[in-house]
């Protein structure tokens, strides 16, 4: 489902993905407006349904009374729940939340906070998870690499770190790939000390010591951790210098935001993301302002979202996300 269906953009990638079958597109928005969009840009969306929330009474109050329910304690009035069905984003989720809708897809037109809420008020996380992260994968010129926390956790503990680190090897095996994780920070291996490597250091020894089958090592500097040949030299002993690493996982918010945004600019990196990590179902937010492919890319996330938590994996689905992995 398109919470944000009353633009351009978003209805073009809608054709996309329904002509492609990525997925079929559910909208949500004015239909007058979206109408008039579609006629004026001659895009084809014939049949795909077309949801005007104002005009779902029924549906709004249902909802509402689940979502009162579920935050009643947590201070939300049922006027304030109705209140809220208003917004498209809490609408979207509220129907992937009740199986009428596989994922929703939000974010091109508001700030990222304004539609991650809706989520974790209407769907939550999954069992066992504490909080949900947020990751890039970036397509650089050696490949598909992985960046987390580049969006929600703003200075996560060692013990956050840990949660995240398995969020993300979690999310890594969907694309097929075997994760090969780096915590990283500005000291090897406790080269220097400080508060930010003594956390990361603490998070590396408590995935070794219970996560032995992972594939992961650190505190170490990023171009230690990309360049295997060079760990290798220096620290033979690392678990890495086999091949370099995939996934980077990045001490706070601020580093991990900085370097997927430089890498993206100066080193002409892809970056496809933000993708949710956490959720006890699939929503995923596109950046604001993210083109058509963007997107459609995002879109494409989600459909494999969708099938790795029906644990019902489709090979048609799979091989075009190593597609987009490959590119």
């Amino acid at each position: 489902v398109f919470a944000e269906a009353d633009n351009y953009k978003i209805l073009k990638a809608a054709q996309i993905v329904k002509d492609d079958n990525i997925a079929i597109p559910i909208l949500l928005g004015n239909k007058e407006i979206i109408q008039k969009i579609i006629e004026e840009n001659a895009l084809d969306l014939e049949g795909v349904e077309i949801i005007e929330t104002a005009l779902e009474p029924a549906r709004m109050q249902k909802y509402a009374e689940a979502l009162y329910k579920k935050r009643q304690r947590r201070g939300v009035t049922l006027f304030e729940a109705q209140k809220l069905m208003r917004d498209r984003n809490y609408f979207g989720a509220a129907m992937v939340e009740f199986g009428e809708a596989d994922a929703m897809i939000s974010g091109l037109t508001k700030n990222y906070v304004s539609t991650i809420k809706p989520a974790l008020q209407v769907i939550g996380t999954e069992e066992g998870v504490g909080r949900v992260a947020g990751m890039y994968m970036m397509m650089t010129q050696k490949g598909p690499v992985f960046f987390g926390d580049t969006t929600v956790n703003v200075d996560p503990t060692a013990e956050e770190l840990v949660d995240l680190t398995l969020l993300l090897e979690k999310s890594v095996r969907k694309f097929n790939i075997q994760p090969r994780i780096a915590l990283l920070s500005y000291s090897n291996f406790g080269s220097n000390e400080g508060v930010v490597p003594e956390k990361v250091r603490k998070a590396v020894k408590v995935l070794h010591d219970k996560h032995p089958d992972i594939i992961v090592d650190g505190d170490m500097q990023g171009n230690f951790a990309i360049n295997n040949s060079l760990l290798k030299e220096n620290f033979p002993f690392s678990s890495l210098v086999d091949a370099p690493a995939n996934t980077l996982v990045f001490p706070n918010l601020e580093s991990g935001n900085i370097a997927y945004k430089l890498l993206q600019e100066l080193g002409g990196a892809e970056a496809v993301g933000p993708i949710l990590l956490g959720l006890k179902k699939p929503v995923h937010i596109v950046q604001l302002g993210s083109s058509v492919r963007e997107i459609v890319n995002m879109v494409t996330i989600a459909v494999l979202d969708v099938q790795g938590k029906e644990e019902a994996a489709n090979p048609k689905r799979r091989g075009i996300l190593n597609k987009l992995a490959k590119k």
